[in-house]
């Protein structure tokens, strides 16, 4: 029985089962489970990145190094036990058939490079100010698909079904009673929409049928977060130890890595600890310990190998730190309402890491991903769409399950001063002032103490009609005025984003 295969599979189930149910229950009101900030911040290249960037500490540094820390210990164990994405991966590669052989024209030793590649350019993008690595992070883009794509329409589908079955076939006793329960908890999250999730999930495709391309492309030579751990696992304490080799190849031609050289050797930074070499191996004398020797020096390239070897990319780091002190990066005008407390702009755009937890917890479905409303470098970003969904005024939850601080966490008080946008009423398309008809309801809406939407009450072939105004002092910018609006399709109140 292959008892370190079957070991890592329930790793592998349970670390992917705790993350859907960390993300899936974030929801309203947040209860006392397991805070989505720990998954980010569990994240070392995403943590580390965003601190660069934006040149501060980040509290989630702290877990990030202890998982570098383990790293040291155990190697690239975070890719074959632990990280969602691969277990995803794995389970795409299981479609291929048994033996088949990887593209020849694509060699790991070349192809293997090319993350470095990736995680030196995001590296420097961090340097100069931009942190870009959520594109490719691995933990954002599972966790992205999961709040924006898996848990709607699960959820949809689920009590579609359970609603269709009763009603079809009369099961109002039990079965109903059942669903109820269900309601309560599991299926209790709102069905939501979200624009642009399609775009997320093709992208979550593209990445797992590259596995059937080669095995574990996507760890093998492009994924950042990967280059990083394999970095680190160069150093590692746990290795690979063959006792007695008869020279079959047989543990190279089936490693989902590539990392068993013909030499009989490995690379240690390629290795996930699949342990399927260890099975593998007719000898049975396969098999990983703790070294007590001294640390490996770096591997040197692969003759004719193209990109940036791990010796290229420390020396890329190195120099880079001594331009620490300063960065370049433009100025940024917010042209969308973003989520309240939100940092200016350029900090927001770098401390944002797109993982959709806001907007999943979002209590009216108003915060929605942007596309290139702000610009390309906005993509994927949060934004108040008041026609969807205004700012619930007593809410503070996108803040508290923000893993960067790019929404900070503000007690309800302080949320409730702080300013998104700024209503404006156009009077061309308002009842009360294009038509004189009665209609307050911006104003019966407004949930600020004093009213940021006051009436001018004018007198009107004979009768008061009570016109809405808004008070620029008071005005935070919700959009529940626009949401409730009544008249159609384009609204007489819009609130747009607040520049100071």
């Amino acid at each position: 029985m292959k008892k370190l295969v079957l070991l890592r599979r329930i790793s592998q189930a349970l670390f992917l089962g705790l993350f859907v149910y960390i993300l899936w229950s974030t929801t309203y009101p947040l209860g006392g489970g397991i805070s989505p900030r720990i998954l980010f911040n569990l994240d070392p290249a995403l943590m580390i990145f965003t601190a660069v960037s934006e040149r501060l500490l980040l509290p989630g540094l702290v877990f990030a190094f202890l998982m570098i820390g383990a790293t040291f210990i155990l190697g690239r164990f975070f890719c074959g036990w632990v990280c969602p994405l691969g277990t995803v991966i794995d389970a795409f590669g299981s479609l291929r058939k048994k033996n088949a052989r990887d593209l020849s024209w694509l060699n790991n030793r070349r192809l293997k490079n090319i993350k470095y590649v990736f995680l030196g350019i995001f590296f420097l993008l961090a340097v100069a100010g931009f942190q870009a690595v959520w594109v490719m992070d691995p933990v954002v883009t599972a966790a992205r698909v999961v709040s924006l794509n898996v848990i709607p329409a699960v959820t949809f589908a689920a009590d579609r079904g359970f609603v269709w079955l009763i009603q079809r076939f009369g099961l109002y006793g039990g079965f109903y009673d059942f669903y109820r329960g269900l309601k309560a908890g599991v299926l209790g999250v709102r069905i939501v929409f979200f624009a642009n999730a399609l775009i997320t999930f093709i992208y979550f495709l593209v990445i797992g049928f590259l596995s059937l391309v080669v095995a574990r492309l996507w760890c093998r030579a492009l994924c950042p977060l990967g280059a990083l751990y394999s970095l680190v696992a160069l150093f590692s304490r746990l290795e690979r130890k063959v006792d007695a080799c008869n020279g079959c190849g047989l543990c190279r031609r089936n490693c989902r890595m590539g990392a068993i050289r013909e030499e009989g050797d490995y690379d240690k930074g390629e290795c996930v600890l699949c342990m399927d070499c260890v099975y593998d191996c007719p000898t049975g004398k396969t098999r990983f310990a703790f070294k007590g020797a001294a640390v490996p020096a770096l591997a040197a390239p692969a003759a004719g190998s193209k990109g940036m070897t791990r010796r290229s990319f420390l020396w890329l780091m190195a120099s880079s730190f001594l331009s620490l002190g300063g960065r370049w990066a433009p100025a940024a005008r917010r042209r969308v309402i973003r989520p309240p407390g939100a940092v200016e702009e350029a900090g927001f755009l770098n401390t944002c890491v797109r993982c959709g937890n806001c907007m999943k917890v979002c209590v009216t479905n108003g915060l929605q991903p942007v596309m290139l409303e702000s610009g390309w470098q906005g993509l994927w970003t949060p934004r108040l769409v008041p026609e969807i969904g205004y700012c619930e005024y007593n809410c503070t939850l996108c803040g508290q399950v923000c893993p960067t601080g790019a929404i900070p966490r503000l007690s309800r008080e302080a949320k409730k001063q702080v300013r998104m946008g700024l209503a404006r009423v156009d009077r061309s398309l308002c009842l009360a002032w294009a038509h004189n008809e009665p209609c307050i309801v911006c104003e019966e809406h407004c949930p600020v103490a004093d009213k940021a939407i006051k009436l001018d009450i004018v007198r009107v072939h004979g009768r008061d009609v009570s016109r809405p105004v808004v008070d620029r002092a008071l005005c935070i910018g919700c959009g529940i005025c626009q949401n409730k609006c009544p008249v159609s399709p384009e609204r007489a109140i819009r609130v747009e984003a607040f520049v100071p």
